[in-house]
């Protein structure tokens, strides 16, 4: 069976959809096939149906001012010369609106770089040396070694993803001075790459928001950061605890608030989790799954609102959008940390409506997101299949927007190979599509908040991204929440031309990927 297995993996996607094709039979696939064609013409259709509407319309003004006399454009001119106060009145009103208009909407966010931290090559762990130092540490029972064992060949991670070294030693040594060393390391390491790649002094930042959900040391991790790089006494920090693997987007959406009050300046997001006093040493299945997923890593990112910082940025924050299920208790129990009911270990607990909460959170999320994305033509769509299933009574099936006419990137959270299958089946996303984050799960693991920015430095290492581009990060966390966020490329990502590209994580072996990765999930 296992035998049978892989090489059902090993078949190339072309050749399964094939002897699907065949299976359903030629008409069928004829009648797909029309039917996508039929609805790219509806989407063009409305889309550029306003156009159409309104191109005779040129014609009929200048039709109509053809017929007004010249006679009386100069009446018109001379009874404003006498009527001096009403011009005054007018031209002020419109001045002050203006100003108004220009002094209150909201300023422009950016995203000036980003890095991702690429650990060392000693700290890397194949499956053979993570089942090794589990094997090793003698608390797990044998029944449990063997879960763990099929459940990182099956979670869609490769051979190459890093664990600290406080794991990794034979027997581990986690400690609080091991866990500011991981902490010291992945921050620095990745700030050290943005401040070389942008050129911005650390002087310079004026907002600083650190996310880390397990590990809230005091002094704290953003203090730690402002004492390393001497950050000016008047910086505006923040360290968010305890918001899981959904916390870098809401870093990113206080960040961009605090943007919108503090003029002129940059602001530094960092995003990681700590993996060293968070391994769990237990036997409680629901816990033990967490240390197979979660892995070493983490990302800064620079946002600015200068005017001038939009000639270089790479994108544009366009939209962000948080769904908070915390007030359901299911949703809220879903991802807990708590001792175990054995030896009273620490450890994240999943809970078994682990998917089934992420998917309503998804469409709450989505349900949100969609009218401020999604073309008139899907909108249209939504809007009449709920008319008639909540107003006619039909029995007709919820249409699901079709995310691809908004966004071209998608980079969903790494979490686990169950959560990406479930989302690309919802959503109706390509292999293409997914790939970004299924090679950020095979590669670097489950790397919490941070994932999001490896699948976008996969993105830009390939070549994908091209001015006007718009992608859709999506992320999920404890609690239980869903967050979005939407970013438009301000310009095309040559990786040959970018600087400092050479450290993006995935150029020294860009080439080897997308690499097939198994899709049926049997955790």
């Amino acid at each position: 069976m296992a035998a049978e297995a892989r090489t059902e993996q090993a078949t190339p996607l072309l050749q399964r959809q094939t002897t699907a094709t065949t299976a359903a039979g030629m008409p069928d696939f004829k009648q797909s096939v029309k039917l996508k064609y039929v609805k790219l013409g509806y989407h063009h259709l409305i889309t550029h149906g306003a156009y159409l509407l309104l191109a005779p319309l040129p014609g009929l003004v200048a039709a109509h001012l053809s017929t007004f006399a010249l006679q009386d454009l100069a009446d018109l001119w001379q009874s404003l010369q006498y009527n001096l106060v009403s011009v005054v009145v007018c031209s002020t009103l419109l001045v002050v609106v203006a100003t108004a208009y220009v002094l209150t909407r909201p300023r422009p966010v950016y995203l000036v770089d980003f890095a991702c931290y690429k650990p060392h090559e000693e700290r890397k762990c194949s499956r053979a040396r993570f089942m090794n130092c589990t094997e090793s540490l003698g608390t797990f029972t044998p029944e449990n070694i063997e879960f763990q064992r099929k459940i990182i060949e099956r979670s869609g991670l490769g051979e190459d993803t890093y664990l600290p070294e406080a794991v990794l030693n034979i027997p581990p040594n986690p400690s609080m001075a091991n866990a500011r060393k991981e902490a010291e390391m992945v921050m620095f390491g990745a700030l050290d790459e943005l401040f070389a790649k942008t050129g911005v002094r650390p002087k310079d930042i004026g907002v600083l928001v650190v996310n880390c959900s397990l590990f809230n040391p005091t002094p704290s991790l953003s203090a730690m950061v402002i004492n390393h790089y001497k950050l000016r006494g008047n910086v505006a920090s923040y360290n968010l605890g305890g918001m899981g693997c959904s916390a870098g987007l809401v870093s990113i959406d206080l960040a961009r608030d605090l943007l919108q009050s503090h003029p002129n300046t940059y602001a530094v997001v960092i995003s990681m989790e700590n993996i060293t006093l968070n391994w769990y040493l237990g036997n409680d299945r629901s816990m033990l799954v967490s240390n197979c997923l979660f892995r070493m890593g983490g990302a800064a990112i620079l946002l600015s609102n200068r005017g001038s910082a939009r000639r270089r940025a790479k994108y544009q924050l366009v939209h962000t959008v948080r769904t908070h299920k915390g007030a359901d208790d299911r949703c809220f129990g879903c991802v807990t940390q708590r001792e175990d009911d054995g030896a009273g270990k620490v450890g994240v607990s999943l809970s078994k409506d682990l998917m089934a909460v992420a998917g309503d959170a998804l469409k709450t999320n989505i349900t949100t997101l969609g009218p401020l994305v999604l073309p008139m033509s899907e909108q249209l769509l939504f809007f009449a299949t709920l008319v008639a299933r909540r107003v006619l009574k039909r029995k007709v099936k919820p249409y699901i927007p079709d995310f691809k006419l908004a966004f071209e990137h998608f980079c969903i959270h790494a979490g686990g190979r169950a959560v990406l299958d479930e989302l690309e089946k919802n959503l109706k996303l390509s292999d293409w599509h997914m790939e970004p984050s299924r090679m950020t799960l095979h590669r670097f693991g489950n790397t919490s908040s941070s994932s999001l920015w490896y699948e976008l430095a996969y993105t830009e290492a390939k070549g994908r991204i091209n001015k006007g581009d718009r992608t859709w990060q999506i992320a999920f966390g404890s609690g239980f929440k869903c967050n979005s966020a939407v970013w438009k490329a301000l310009r095309t990502v040559n990786p040959a031309k970018e600087k400092g590209f050479g450290n993006n994580p995935w150029m020294e072996d860009v080439h080897k990927y997308p690499v097939p990765v198994p899709k049926v999930s049997a955790i």
